[in-house]
């Protein structure tokens, strides 16, 4: 091929590139408390979430490739609310079926029912087809599920997730959750981009709860993890919606953004702050030397709305969808927003 007949190769390659896009959206803390539990008891054993995401699928379903932090364990039976949180199995089910591509599982309540739950956790997402990030039933599964990337349209996307800890409980054999470690996330990125990563995502569980500005602790991480070189950071845990900032990125064209907190996707939380939370949408593209890129990263708010009289269970709304009922609500919290 001639270098002229080259040069045009490659120009029209740049300029398919160029108009190359692709949409990431990450929820919040998918919490499961008692009267979510009772709410979805169809009969003995037996529980229905769909209700609770059919007005939010949509959205959810329109994004190329959309993640959630699943904020409880899964198991058989015995399930539980706070403080030790134990979730029926078609409680994935349901966000799976909602539209969620990957489930978050490194949070506080992770070992909420010791190794075993973690294990059993692992397993039912496993058999549900459903890829999960943060726990591990030991090293050799950690070693052969990492670096985790995934084709999003022909962007190539990597994710790591992290968790401050796990409520003070500590494993007991050879499972394994992806505490913040500095070395850890070092080397997990690392691995990521010499696996071919051109976007790198970390999702943190950090922060102080129902705080509405980052701490000085999420802060500090931040500005780590764009020194890592990670792309884009999702945050968790505070159960209240912290701001989108953005952080110098040494040797970049852009500063990483940051959503602190996404507050809580649905939940039986009942303050202001607390409600709702919001969905953050990650637009990619490719510069006009076609390297990969975050272009935009933007909220739109979610609500849930508790059972009555006319709905049994709970069901997250967009933001603009709310029942008359509870617009109120759902104002002020949104007005709280710093």
């Amino acid at each position: 091929m001639s270098d002229a007949i080259l040069a045009i190769v490659m120009k029209l390659t740049l300029a398919m590139m160029a108009d190359q896009e692709a949409t990431l959206l990450f929820a919040g803390d998918a919490m499961m408390h008692q009267a979510q539990i009772d709410a979805a008891r169809v009969a003995p054993g037996q529980y229905d979430y769909t209700a609770c995401f059919e007005k939010i699928a949509p959205v959810v379903s329109e994004a190329d490739y959309a993640v959630v932090n699943l904020e409880t364990p899964l198991g058989a039976s015995n399930f539980t609310g706070y403080p030790c949180f134990n979730a029926p199995v078609s409680y994935a089910s349901a966000l799976k079926d909602a539209g969620f591509d990957l489930f978050l599982t490194a949070n506080n309540h992770t070992l909420d029912r010791r190794d075993k739950g973690l294990k059993f956790t692992v397993a039912a997402l496993d058999s549900l087809g459903i890829p999960h990030l943060g726990t591990y039933r030991n090293e050799e599964e950690r070693a052969n599920r990492l670096p985790m990337i995934k084709d999003v349209k022909g962007f190539k996307v990597g994710f790591v997730n992290y968790t401050y800890g796990t409520n003070g409980i500590s494993v007991q054999g050879d499972v394994v959750v992806d505490y913040i470690d500095s070395k850890r996330m070092a080397a997990d990125v690392a691995a990521l981009r010499d696996a071919g990563a051109e976007i790198v995502v970390a999702a943190m569980h950090w922060g102080e709860e129902y705080v509405l500005l980052p701490v000085k602790s999420e802060r500090r991480l931040a500005s780590e993890l764009a020194a890592l070189g990670v792309d884009v950071v999702i945050g968790g845990h505070p159960h209240v919606v912290q701001p989108i900032a953005h952080v110098a990125a040494p040797g970049r064209e852009k500063d990483m953004p940051v959503t602190y907190s996404l507050g809580n996707f649905i939940s039986n939380m009942k303050t202001r702050d607390t409600r709702g939370g919001a969905l953050a949408k990650v637009k990619l593209k490719r510069n006009s030397a076609g390297k990969a890129v975050v272009d935009t990263v933007f909220y739109e708010l979610v609500f849930t709305v508790p059972p009555s009289a006319s709905n049994k269970n709970f069901v997250v709304y967009p933001y603009d969808s709310v029942p008359p009922a509870w617009k109120p609500a759902a104002a002020a919290f949104k007005n709280a927003l710093k």
